[in-house]
């Protein structure tokens, strides 16, 4: 089978997702503008069933949607939420033509042993755990069929989805988030490029002796084949009800994994969903699948650190700059007083020099935070539109993912005092040169300049 962008392909692509979302799209109008709510629940039910079935990235960007707040009615979070862990796993015969695509027909007698179900599938691949011939246990990961045809049909179809989107609501402009998915997309397809990833991710974290990176096993590695060292580890939820000094050390150690990587060399893990991490015997963390890594402009990380000192000492002037060194254009005081409400919600554990939990007022699952949305979302309607920039994509599928982790966790930590240890001697020139040395032992140059050519000057002036 090709795994070309072939015509064939789209075309049996478009027929299918068109029909399948296309009526989801109009029960979906019917509820929001009809008042048929006694529906929703079957609607999200159908919807997680066409979008796991379709393995794209259409169900990557449900993920996304289920982990924030007033994205989506409640009934389709609780089903979104299972594709997860729940896409449907590829058979036997699909996997050995596939492996013999990819390695060659010899390819099982490479290996010690190659099990035959599939431990894990996601969107775009799933993982078989074999051995290598020297003992070493391994997961493989084996990318589906024609991937790169169902990412650019998934991708138009999801610029409609915007528009229609846009057509409804003009309060939030979405235009960059496309151009922002759709290169990132078209990078988890490589997985060539992946394990550059977890080379640059391992030379970032040396220092942490309690995070774990998988180790690429080049020989059994091609664009679409993935070989890596098996680490062993439990699911993050089975922790949930163990003592809070347990608890607590997760969240630390899962704390200086995102962030140890951006304060200190710009960059991020984008993808922290519960399938993306295992906790060892010892607490401490397996970081799993880096397809979803960003690289951040320096000053994209003073500015969130800028925003933060705004916050703190009410500077206004200094979160004009924040938010112009991020890209926001058409910034007036009020439009920063409303982006100010929905920020002072976000950094708040980060403002209290003390032991609390990631959110103490999140005592209902959320109806603070679902109503601070709702707040800022209101006063956005009267005031005029905003362009959030495409970087915020990854950053904020980071920040939300590891927040809704913390809240699970009931982890009661000094957030203030964990912070402040990554930024008291930030520096933004030592942070671009770390990131220029890191990224090049990586094999990852191109990345850099090409992040620089993408982003919008600083400040310039977004159409509403």
């Amino acid at each position: 089978m090709s795994e070309g962008n072939t015509f064939g392909g789209r075309v049996k692509r478009y027929a299918r997702v068109s029909t399948s979302v296309g009526g989801l799209a109009v029960r979906a109008a019917g509820t929001r503008y009809l008042g048929l709510k006694k529906d929703e629940a079957r609607f999200a039910q159908d919807m997680r069933q066409v979008l796991g079935n379709l393995k794209g990235p259409l169900m990557k960007v449900a993920q996304i949607l289920s982990t924030i707040p007033d994205a989506l009615p409640s009934e389709y979070v609780s089903e979104l939420a299972h594709l997860q862990s729940d896409a449907p796993h590829m058979g036997w015969p699909f996997v050995k033509r596939r492996m013999a695509a990819e390695l060659g027909p010899d390819w099982e007698s490479r290996f010690g042993s190659f099990e035959r179900e599939a431990a894990a599938a996601a969107s775009l691949g799933q993982v078989h755990r074999a051995t290598h011939k020297d003992g070493r246990q391994l997961a493989c990961k084996l990318q589906y069929p024609d991937m790169s045809s169902v990412v650019e049909a998934d991708l138009r179809q999801l610029k409609v989805i915007i528009s229609l989107y846009r057509k409804y609501d003009g309060t939030l402009d979405p235009s960059l988030l496309h151009a922002e998915l759709a290169d990132r997309l078209r990078e988890e397809l490589d997985y060539a490029r992946e394990a550059k990833n977890m080379r640059l991710y391992t030379m970032i974290l040396e220092n942490e002796k309690d995070v774990h990176i998988p180790e690429p096993v080049d020989d059994l590695c091609t664009d679409r084949l993935l070989t890596m060292t098996w680490l062993d580890g439990n699911k993050l939820l089975s922790f949930k009800d163990h003592d809070l000094e347990t608890r607590n050390r997760i969240a630390y150690n899962m704390f200086r994994a995102w962030y140890v990587p951006f304060y200190e060399y710009g960059v991020i893990h984008g993808d922290p969903h519960l399938g993306n991490y295992t906790v060892r015997d010892d607490l401490s963390l397996n970081l799993l699948d880096f397809g979803a890594i960003r690289v951040f402009r320096p000053t994209f990380v003073k500015g969130v650190i800028d925003l933060y000192i705004a916050l703190r000492d009410n500077d206004r002037d200094r979160a004009v700059h924040a938010y112009e060194s991020w890209g926001f254009g058409n910034l007036d005081m009020e439009m920063i007083d409303v982006l100010n409400q929905w920020a002072s919600f976000v950094y708040g554990p980060l403002l209290e020099n003390r032991m609390r939990a990631i959110r103490d007022d999140l005592p209902q699952g959320g109806q603070v935070g679902r109503k601070v949305a709702e707040k800022v979302h209101e006063n956005l309607k009267k005031i005029g539109s905003v362009t959030p920039p495409r970087e915020f994509v990854l950053m904020d599928r980071a920040a939300i993912g590891l927040g809704s982790v913390f809240w699970h966790l009931d982890a009661r930590i000094n957030w203030y005092e964990m912070f402040h240890e990554l930024i008291n001697d930030f520096d933004v020139d030592r942070l671009a040169r770390k990131q220029a040395e890191v990224v090049r032992a990586a094999d990852l140059e191109g990345v850099l300049e090409m992040d620089r050519h993408e982003i919008a000057a600083p400040g310039a002036k977004k159409s509403s």
